[in-house]
């Protein structure tokens, strides 16, 4: 007992320094970010302003824009790769991410129906988290009728087809848009953007994070049995549907809710909890934090490419689509050691 007690915290400790120089550099990053931008900051003049003795101007740069938009760019790259990392070792497929099961097309309909019918930014954003879970609400209905055949194959199918329908509908709803103001809108929100974020945006999301968090970081082992397929977990005790169902919650409800705040913003958690997995393999304990660490790390540096390579802010979901496809195809090409 002893010597599994200490071989346990033998494996534990490189995990946990990983864990804390993420968190370091994460840190350095965010201060940087918020240095970064049309009215650069000096190291001196950013803490003086986060302390509250800096100059006036500098101290509104920090607290009311750079601050609440690289607090968001965190929680949505964190939420997005924890999202992502736990769809892949439910469905137990690699190629999966936050939107397998329509999340992200059904809030983009929720947030394009807002736009079309001129409802101010909270009514969109709340359009948008509506929209989400109502789409994974109908996948896992649609699901549950269908019987005698793989459930989670199942569940991907109908996912698929549900996306599918929100697409045309969002689709539908772009041609009959005003195009001299609200198809632009809807095209904008449909890249991914953090512009013109505020406080006042985040703290809705924040709490549905967390709360979808908890069951996650409570059912971790369960997670990582029901990675091995369904017949093994049952052999181990695993109620495999109740589990599921509670993980599929959690995640959407994580994905919806970021969404709602940045647009549709793809790659993030295709292409991340494969770097977390080769960084500490595949055990969902380890593999949620890292993930959600470099998620917010990755998302925070493409946000502040987004704002900065131009003069004119490009969407996010452009950056992350260019700088994941590659990567992801690199993947692909050395094989899926990562995964395995």
């Amino acid at each position: 007992m002893g010597a599994g007690k200490t071989a346990d915290v033998a494996l534990q400790r490189p995990a946990l320094t990983l864990t804390g120089g993420l968190a370091l550099c994460l840190v350095a990053l965010a201060f940087g970010a918020v240095m970064i931008g049309p009215f650069g900051l000096t190291p001196g003049q950013t803490v003086a302003a986060l302390i509250g003795r800096g100059d006036q101007q500098a101290a509104i740069v920090v607290w009311n824009i750079r601050l609440p938009r690289v607090a968001a760019a965190l929680l949505v790259g964190a939420a997005l790769a924890a999202a992502g990392a736990t769809y892949q070792a439910l469905f137990r497929n690699p190629l999966v991410s936050p939107d397998i099961l329509g999340v992200s097309a059904g809030a983009g309909l929720g947030a394009v129906a807002g736009i079309f019918l001129s409802l101010p930014v909270a009514a969109i954003q709340v359009s948008a988290f509506i929209g989400g879970m109502v789409a994974v609400g109908f996948v896992m209905l649609v699901a549950s009728l269908v019987q005698n055949t793989d459930r989670t194959l199942t569940l991907v199918l109908v996912g698929v087809v549900i996306g599918a329908l929100a697409g045309a509908a969002t689709s539908l709803l772009k041609v009959m848009a005003d195009p001299y103001d609200q198809l632009p809108a809807i095209t904008f929100w449909l890249l991914g953007s953090l512009a013109a974020t505020t406080i006042h945006d985040i703290l809705p999301a924040l709490p549905m994070v967390l709360i979808g968090l908890v069951p996650l970081i409570l059912l971790r082992w369960r997670i990582n049995v029901l990675s091995l397929g369904d017949e093994e977990a049952r052999a181990l005790g695993v109620e495999v549907a109740r589990t599921r169902f509670l993980v599929i919650v959690a995640a959407t409800l994580i994905t919806a809710s970021v969404t709602a705040v940045a647009g549709v913003v793809g790659w993030v958690g295709l292409v991340i909890p494969h770097i977390a997995r080769m960084l500490v393999g595949p055990g969902f304990a380890r593999l949620l934090p890292t993930s959600a660490l470099i998620g917010a790390g990755y998302l925070l540096i493409v946000d502040t490419l987004a704002r900065t390579l131009a003069q004119v802010e490009v969407p996010l979901g452009i950056l992350t689509a260019v700088i994941g496809a590659p990567f992801f195809v690199w993947l692909l090409a050395r094989g899926r050691r990562g995964w395995s």
